[in-house]
């Protein structure tokens, strides 16, 4: 069992119900407080914190007096729009006395649907984690419709985890942990401290439509246990409730854990290398060696490319010889691909008309068969 201390990189994902009070709609900010200590306590030793964040509509809701029945789509939208600077300004003012830069990252389903998206995501996000910097994601609620919301953030919350190659997500929830049947009416139900595998009667636990445990709740933790547990993360459900929650963690207050076989580099090869490729791109000797040892691909070290790609597409990556070395997601289209090939990185600006990234395809997004 991985402790929280020993995760490289931690997804936190944070209710409303634990940030706004239910009544006057304003933020938790005790509570808050003791969040960010903990988050600032974690980037101290080192790991990356990335917090996926409700509470924008819930906020907005109480700034312009909204009834708290459910809303229409556009008051909705209107409510997160003033609901998001005040909460991405919390966050600020709350990690700001620890010496933390907070940045704010609004998605929609379509951004990790959308290969090319969820790669632009994915790119910013490691370069926001590499400053040191902790991202607050949110569903982008101002825009998003039914048909392009994730509709919780359990399942977002997954999601991210899964983009940013986290070791472990962290599910600040209104309970404990996962038990073997609806504890508010169930005295002898039994709460189960570690799952190694979701099977049927372990979702069956998660209750039916209506319960405190249903729908919008325990289902939708399972699910998002699904979505981290088979990429590599492991995932915690805890009571978020208590101040500092995450020391708390730490401490052996009661949870969930649901493990995972693999580890988020290993999984992210397999997935990589299932693709089927959309196109070819042949490397020199030298990008072929440098691959081996764990480099990008740069633009100077291809020597053809063959197929119709579009950015973020699979395609293989070939020796001199046409040995396949292994697969990757590329940057550029292909035509794209073929303008810059050979020449080198400072150049790519003066052949597109744009200043595009430097490495044709990053080593984190390449599976290699001869080293993976």
């Amino acid at each position: 069992m991985a402790a929280l201390k020993d995760a490289r990189r931690v997804v936190i994902k944070i209710g409303s119900a634990l940030l706004v009070e239910p009544q006057q709609g304003g933020l938790k900010t005790a509570w808050l407080r003791g969040l960010l200590e903990d988050v600032a306590r974690m980037r101290a030793r080192g790991q990356d914190v990335v917090l996926v964040s409700s509470g924008s509509i819930a906020l907005g809701r109480g700034v312009l007096g909204l009834p708290e029945a459910e809303l229409a789509l556009e008051q909705a939208q209107a409510a997160a729009a003033v609901g998001q600077i005040r909460l991405a300004r919390a966050y600020e003012e709350g990690l700001a006395p620890h010496g933390i830069t907070t940045a704010q990252v609004l998605v929609t389903l379509e951004d990790s649907a959308d290969r090319r998206r969820y790669l632009n995501s994915r790119a910013t996000l490691e370069q926001l984690l590499g400053l040191g910097v902790v991202p607050i994601v949110n569903e982008n609620d101002t825009i998003a419709t039914d048909e392009i919301r994730y509709g919780d953030n359990d399942r977002l919350a997954a999601q991210v985890a899964v983009t940013v190659g986290a070791d472990l997500l962290v599910l600040l929830s209104d309970v404990d942990g996962l038990y073997t049947g609806n504890p508010s009416e169930d005295s002898g139900a039994k709460r189960l401290d570690v799952i190694d595998r979701i099977t049927p009667e372990i979702e069956a636990m998660a209750g039916d439509a209506g319960t405190g445990l249903s729908k919008g709740g325990m289902k939708t933790k399972l699910m998002a246990a699904k979505t981290a547990t088979a990429s590599g993360c492991e995932m915690i459900i805890t009571l978020g409730s208590r101040s500092n929650p995450l020391a708390k963690i730490e401490k052996g207050a009661a949870h969930t854990l649901f493990t995972s076989a693999s580890d988020p580099q290993a999984a992210r090869k397999r997935w990589i290398a299932s693709m089927k490729p959309m196109g070819r791109i042949s490397l020199d000797d030298g990008a072929a060696k440098a691959l081996l040892q764990g480099k990008s691909l740069l633009p100077a070290g291809v020597a053809d490319v063959s197929g119709s790609f579009g950015r973020g597409a699979p395609v293989e990556l070939c020796t001199p010889a046409g040995e396949v070395l292994g697969h990757g997601l590329v940057r550029y289209t292909a035509e794209e691909a073929r303008r810059i090939m050979g020449h080198r990185s400072g150049e790519i600006e003066a052949l597109l008309g744009y200043t595009g990234r430097a490495a044709l395809v990053h080593r984190d997004d390449m599976a290699l068969s001869a080293r993976d």
